[in-house]
């Protein structure tokens, strides 16, 4: 969406501050010299999935290097377990080629608890925290510490279709009566969403789990709770499915058939998906694009905010990095203000720094970033434990088709198998 753009305040923006970058360089040439018999300057193997454009940003971060050291890109796979697993093998293995590795936002306290990834302290820390937005930061933290620098974000959005709608729905109850409403017009009426049983159909569940203040697990990720609020969530994502306003398919879908569906024009009004439905819609169908709008997803409770589910990368430094000055210098270049603001404009990423969205280049790649910047500040990430992969396949699988949930009665599995899902001692699903 758009194209490269530079200039004077995001390169000022992007950059380090100078007690920041002096306290940082202090401590680089003795770990630069040594941990590699190889001539030339160390090597700084970076692990993340692929993205087009971010061999841009490694050039550009090696070029400010200045010859101190050079980043080198290790594509992972392209679906988010492929990576994990692979990552998780060779840190189980103490490999010590691995020096920064992207991290699903979803990774951090497991890598952290197996002690796979290093602590952000000082200098490094304060760097990595710098302008972040209050959802991101706290998906790069366990326990308290910081595992990982924030890279780029994500929060889905309502889209729906202006020729139908004259207004946003404000709550899930509103939304459901549009849609009747259309539906008894003979008009295309449907409300898309991610049903299917994988991770899609958790962030929508934690999503509302989360805007009626409810709570999945404990604080600390180890214990399972399921309170009330949770209980309700469940009552909604029921009263939702049995609506008559979603497509028959909703147990099947997930993002990008959900787009397609919404971007045939024939059959829905509405969808909750991420931003990049608005550039593939734009192609796929410029009729439907252009009664296309966006709008944060509806609260539960009026006068309440939604707050929606957020995804991403962070980076963070392997524990058995050779050269971990070096490895934590090279991510903050990564995810600078200036690379962020890159990254974001050519592949779609949106920042996690909130100065970034007030560059004016981000206007024309995204018309709604205000809106996504608004989401932002009330979102809510996905339970936080080492065992989030279990878990996650738990929710999944309970949950799943949503048109069968009894809300007491599901909850209460729920809590039995969430709890056991919890206390598994398998590093692997």
């Amino acid at each position: 969406m758009g194209g490269p753009s530079r200039n004077g305040r995001a390169r000022g923006r992007g950059r380090w501050s100078a007690t920041a970058l002096a306290a940082v360089l202090l401590a680089v040439p003795a770990v630069a010299a040594c941990g590699s018999d190889r001539t030339g300057p160390p090597v700084i193997n970076l692990y993340y999935g692929p993205e087009q454009n971010l061999q841009k940003v490694i050039d550009n971060c090696n070029q400010q290097a200045g010859g101190r050291y050079t980043i080198v890109y290790n594509t992972l796979p392209r679906e988010a377990d492929g990576q994990r697993e692979q990552m998780v093998r060779r840190l189980a293995a103490g490999d010590r080629s691995m020096d920064v590795l992207g991290l699903d936002v979803t990774w951090t306290a497991e890598f952290a608890e197996a002690g796979w990834i290093r602590e952000w302290t000082g200098a490094y820390r304060e760097e990595a925290e710098r302008g972040v937005l209050p959802g991101p930061l706290e998906s790069a933290r366990w326990r308290d510490k910081l595992y990982a620098a924030t890279k780029n974000t994500n929060v889905q959005l309502l889209w729906y279709r202006s020729d139908l709608v004259d207004r946003p729905p404000a709550t899930w109850a509103e939304m459901i009566e549009q849609a009747r409403q259309l539906r008894d017009q003979g008009r295309p009426y449907q409300v898309l969403m991610t049903g299917a049983q994988y991770e899609g159909l958790v962030v929508q569940y934690n999503t509302l789990v989360n805007s009626v203040g409810g709570h999945i697990l404990s604080e600390d990720g180890s214990q399972a709770v399921m309170d009330q609020g949770a209980v309700r969530a469940l009552e909604v994502l029921s009263q939702f499915a049995n609506s008559g306003v979603t497509s028959p398919g909703l147990s099947n879908q997930r993002e990008d058939t959900v787009r397609l569906a919404f971007q045939a024009g024939d059959s829905a009004a509405f969808q909750i998906n991420w931003p990049f439905v608005y550039p593939a819609t734009k192609e796929g169908n410029p009729a439907v694009f252009e009664n296309m709008r966006w709008a944060r997803i509806p609260a539960v409770d009026p006068g309440t905010p939604s707050r929606a589910t957020i995804g991403g990368y962070n980076l963070a430094v392997s524990s058995f990095s050779e050269h971990p000055d070096l490895a934590f210098e090279a991510a903050l270049c990564l995810r600078n203000a200036e690379n962020q603001k890159f990254s974001a404009i050519n592949d779609g990423v949106p920042p996690t720094i909130e100065s970034v969205y007030d560059e004016p280049e981000m206007a024309e790649a995204y018309p709604m970033k205000d809106t996504i910047r608004e989401a932002l500040q009330d979102s809510s990430v996905r339970p936080i434990t080492p065992a989030y992969q279990n878990v996650s396949t738990v929710l999944s699988t309970v949950l799943s088709p949503p048109s069968a949930i009894d809300p007491p009665a599901t909850a209460q599995r729920l809590r039995e198998e969430l709890q056991d899902a919890i206390e598994s001692k398998g590093v692997l699903p």
